[in-house]
């Protein structure tokens, strides 16, 4: 019984030698990634909100800035948001969802962000996950125990679109973000619907936004987006659903969200989240 417990001991040490060993290093991976966000940060011209900068864009986009930003509106400058949900992990067959929590850091100019998450795939054996678009590219990381990579992609091309698509869809909880003086090219498609571009550098992601009955955003799709597919990026449809619109800092933005792949079988949801904390800095 004696050895037993001895055992038992030295099983739990070890174990929380590891937790402690991942997260201290999953830690200064993330110091690492928010330095290179910071360090692009640019100024945010104008500092508020003019209604004037509407002129000419498509029905839908002005009724929507009129109903989610108010005059004067200060621009946002940078966000820091919470998350809790669940998340799908598997691929295709029946939903395995399980439960995550995240931070997220963004910088509205030069457009970037850093995702970190902790996912409970199993009890007891956390992974880390780092979703970010910085300085241009894009990073999809995830490790158990933020020691053992599961699978880690970097770089431009169809990655850097996917991460700056991902900007550019959850900049309805930034909306200032959305603005054409924040570099987003918008074109009318129909009295519900229009078309969203941001450009940054080499890197073009389009959106479609479709609105509600209350002219806020309800859907965002792309035609392509990248997937990770075993341990390749492949492009599908793809689309997000926003809900629960609430007023925080005099501004109207979604609460909840679900995220999903267009397959030709039917919507594949693989991420369902609600927002726990967001507080903003303004310019």
């Amino acid at each position: 019984m004696e050895l037993l417990l001895i055992i038992l001991f030295l099983a739990v040490l070890a174990y929380v030698g590891v937790a402690m060993l991942g997260a201290a290093r999953w830690s200064w991976l993330a110091r690492g990634l928010q330095k290179r966000l910071a360090a692009g940060r640019q100024a945010i011209v104008p500092a508020c909100f003019d209604v004037r900068e509407l002129a000419g864009l498509p029905v839908p986009v002005q009724r929507y800035f009129r109903v989610a930003l108010t005059a004067g509106q200060p621009m946002i400058a940078a966000v820091d948001v919470e998350h809790a949900g669940t998340l799908n992990i598997a691929d295709k067959g029946a939903y395995r969802w399980k439960t995550f929590s995240s931070g997220q850091r963004i910088l509205a100019r030069r457009p970037g962000f850093v995702w970190d998450a902790r996912v409970a795939v199993f009890p007891g054996l956390p992974v880390h996950v780092y979703d970010a678009y910085v300085a241009g590219e894009g990073t999809l990381h995830l490790a158990l125990f933020g020691l053992t990579s599961l699978a880690r992609l970097q770089g431009k091309g169809d990655m850097a679109q996917a991460e700056l698509m991902r900007f550019l869809a959850e900049a309805a909880c930034y909306p200032t973000a959305l603005l054409p003086s924040q570099g987003v090219q918008w074109q009318a498609v129909d009295e519900r619907s229009a078309r969203a571009t941001l450009n940054d550098g080499e890197v073009s992601a389009t959106l479609l936004f479709c609105f509600n009955d209350q002219g806020l955003i309800e859907s965002v799709r792309a035609d392509a987006r990248g997937r990770l597919v075993g341990g390749k990026i492949v492009t599908l449809p793809w689309e997000g659903l926003w809900f629960d619109h609430q007023q925080r800092d005099g501004m109207w933005v979604p609460m909840r969200g679900e995220v999903r792949w267009l397959l030709p079988q039917g919507p594949r949801p693989y991420w369902r989240g609600s927002i726990a904390r967001l507080a903003y800095e303004f310019a």
